[in-house]
């Protein structure tokens, strides 16, 4: 392992001003996503879209500093026989997998699941590497409700989080740590802190117990928010504010970075609630994005499936990118985010 190199990638992918885009959006997400645009989707549809983001020069070059891609994606090659992976470099992005499986029903733990993938991921990250990718994501779900999550479900899904983050570094492939608190239920923005400040403890412990090197790897959280169903949702003060105290109480300063998962909120907050944190100042690491709906739902909107619609559609996720790395630097205003470019 060389650690200074993994730093160097860690550190470019939280750089000044830049975010992730994730778009590793399994075959059954991206259907339900083309579905609301009445798109079918095929491979060369799935192919096209992405295609699309990966050549909006002006977002891939300013605002994105690497890109997350699906197994389906990192292998395909654009309408003109250019890999993807290669659009993504030319761009000055770094290319990045999900090698993660998907999660399955956690056994004797009713309601909670745990992340599938970690067979054979050595074999895989070498063949990831070799096209190119730089860095992974394994995504770990927590839910919140009566009685869950239980030390089990936290335990298990910190274990496989380590153990993948392990084999990344091992392979030379930077590891996006992603433990999901989701904002699904009723419960209050400091019940999510609560619950995220355990999944955090417990997943740097494990870390630390697998051996792998902090200032290698790059922390995906979830921000400190309300539940949907929550009668009570916490405005964006709050939210910046219990979010980054809760960091500060559990996220070493040796991570090089953070970047957050948009989590179901809405494209302007999650915006917003970035930018009020990185106001706050005086953090030991850059907080960025890695955003995947809140960056791609008014693109794919926007190009619906349409040859002639992929100038709106370029012009939209240039729109989105460029008010997230704003955010990312404390710099957005609302006045921004209504004027069009």
């Amino acid at each position: 392992m060389n650690l200074a190199e993994l730093n160097k990638i860690a550190r470019a992918m939280t750089a000044p001003g830049k975010g992730l885009l994730a778009a590793d959006e399994s075959s059954g997400t991206i259907k339900k996503r083309f579905d609301a645009i009445s798109v079918e989707s095929t491979e060369d549809n799935r192919r096209d879209y992405r295609e699309m983001l990966f050549r909006s020069r002006e977002a891939m070059s300013s605002y994105i500093s690497g890109v997350i891609l699906y197994d389906e994606t990192i292998w395909q090659n654009a309408k003109d026989g250019t890999p993807l992976v290669r659009l993504i470099e030319e761009a000055g992005a770094i290319p990045g997998i999900k090698v993660d499986e998907g999660t399955q029903a956690l056994p004797n733990c009713p309601g909670e699941l745990v992340t599938a993938g970690l067979d054979k991921l050595a074999e895989r990250l070498a063949q990831y590497y070799a096209r190119g990718a730089r860095f992974a994501k394994w995504r770990a779900v927590i839910d919140i409700g009566a009685g869950i999550p239980s030390m089990t479900a936290i335990s298990v899904n910190a274990h496989a989080l380590a153990r993948y983050a392990a084999l990344c570094q091992a392979a030379q492939i930077v590891p996006i740590v992603e433990p999901e608190v989701l904002m699904d239920g009723d419960h209050d923005i400091d019940r999510c802190v609560e619950v995220t400040q355990r999944v955090l403890n417990k997943t740097f412990q494990e870390l630390r117990v697998q051996r792998v090197a902090l200032e290698g790897m790059i922390l995906k959280p979830n921000m400190a928010v309300s539940g949907k169903k929550s009668k009570t949702q916490a405005g964006v003060a709050e939210v910046a504010e219990k979010t980054v105290r809760m960091l500060k109480n559990c996220v070493p300063a040796s991570v090089p970075g953070i970047a957050f998962l948009s989590g179901g909120q809405s494209d302007e907050d999650a915006t917003a609630h970035l930018d009020a944190m990185n106001r706050i100042g005086s953090l030991p690491w850059p907080l960025t994005f890695s955003y995947g709906r809140a960056l791609q739902a008014a693109p794919q909107k926007a190009w619906s499936g349409k040859a002639n619609n992929v100038p709106a559609g370029q012009q939209a996720f240039t729109h989105r990118a460029h008010m997230n790395s704003l955010a990312s630097k404390g710099e957005w205003t609302t006045d921004q985010e209504q004027k069009a470019l």
